[in-house]
């Protein structure tokens, strides 16, 4: 029904800076929330940004004051600017989106991306 596209990982020098893009199609009505997260090799995997329908952010204490979470509505999309990435933000970013559909059942359902690579090294 709906559909999360994610774009803009990969490798990056340390202090660069990327722009993940998720794209959302398919059956939406309404975005209750849409964010990222990541996971590295190991570890769990963890919310990096959130963003709500009414244009609340949250961050990770890690993401503070270096990643910006936006939202498109016209296009459904949600970005996530990274600034002076650091090596430990490496890992598979993950979007994820919690929508009401035009379909039903209404929900709201929770949707996940495929994933994309984001490796800071030098």
């Amino acid at each position: 029904q709906v559909q999360l596209v994610e774009s803009g990982g990969g490798l990056v020098q340390p202090g660069g800076s990327l722009r993940l893009s998720c794209a959302a199609s398919g059956s939406i009505f309404r975005f209750v929330s849409m964010g990222w997260y990541r996971q590295a090799p190991g570890q769990q995997r963890e919310l990096v940004a959130s963003i709500v329908g009414g244009g609340t952010t949250l961050y990770t204490d890690s993401a503070k004051g270096r990643f910006t979470i936006t939202i498109d509505k016209v296009k459904n999309t949600v970005y996530l600017q990274m600034n002076t990435l650091k090596p430990e933000d490496t890992a598979v970013y993950y979007c994820n989106a919690v929508i009401t559909t035009t379909t039903m059942p209404r929900g709201p359902h929770e949707y996940w991306g495929e994933g994309t690579q984001v490796t800071v090294s030098s």
